[in-house]
């Protein structure tokens, strides 16, 4: 079994990203939204997977985004669903802080 390399993409300083902030960027085909949750870096895919609907506006409950469309939860550790009517996880990114830069490791 291989094992792909990881990749860390600079995403932006940790000024940039406040406390409840957020940035999309969007990598190889890939919608992500790298958000400050009180203090926390998370990166998850932008999408949910019940309906594709972009998560780019919704709502952070504790350490869950919320489907602004059907209101699915998604754990922002884990990307699992939390609440129906989503069943299926969402991508998620690990997250690194390096010299105050915040980076993202995806597979190459």
């Amino acid at each position: 079994m291989s094992k792909t390399a990881a990749q860390w993409v600079e995403v932006c300083k940790t000024v940039e990203l406040p406390v409840g902030e957020r940035k999309i960027i969007d990598l190889d085909e890939k919608h992500i939204m790298v958000l400050n949750n009180d203090g926390d870096y998370y990166a998850i895919e932008s999408m949910c997977t019940h309906a594709m609907f972009e998560l780019d506006d919704a709502e952070i409950e504790k350490c869950a985004i919320v489907c602004p469309l059907h209101g699915a939860h998604f754990c922002l550790k884990t990307g699992e669903p939390l609440t129906p009517p989503a069943f299926e996880a969402i991508d998620t990114y690990e997250v690194r802080v390096q010299n105050d830069i915040i980076e993202i490791s995806v597979e190459e």
